[in-house]
């Protein structure tokens, strides 16, 4: 008996500046707590830090939230495999749903300096929507 996993739809990301660690939550379907542990787990995750120590995460940091989420429940990754993986490929680089933007969702290109692009990644990440919309 194999199991299979399920891409979860998450919410689309609104188009504001700030946004705080319950509505993170659920933009991202994933509890505060495991949100706070992945802040010391990932290096590149940190949000700002305001009174009371309340914390703020811009949209950058959902889309990696969103990112490491994938990596750990969807593909099966460990915190080491998802932290390696997004030190290799960048951090918010290398799922398919990356770069497709939802419905009121102001997205930022990234700086023609930093950007890399795996060729085979993007092949099969192509073949594989085609084979969505095949389907439909």
């Amino acid at each position: 008996m194999t199991a299979t996993i399920e891409k979860v739809v998450l919410p689309p990301i609104p188009a504001k500046r700030y946004f705080t660690i319950g509505e993170v939550s659920e933009l991202c379907g994933v509890k505060p707590h495991v949100l706070r542990y992945w802040e010391q787990e990932f290096t590149q995750l940190r949000p700002v830090k305001r009174r009371g120590n309340r914390r703020y995460y811009q949209h950058h940091e959902v889309l990696l939230i969103r990112r490491i989420r994938e990596l750990l429940y969807e593909q099966g990754f460990t915190i080491n495999g998802a932290r390696n993986r997004l030190d290799s490929h960048g951090a918010v680089q290398g799922g398919p749903a990356d770069d497709l933007q939802e419905e009121g969702e102001v997205v930022e290109a990234p700086s023609p300096t930093t950007a890399t692009v795996d060729v085979d990644q993007l092949r099969k990440e192509l073949l594989h929507v085609i084979d969505l919309l095949s389907r439909s």
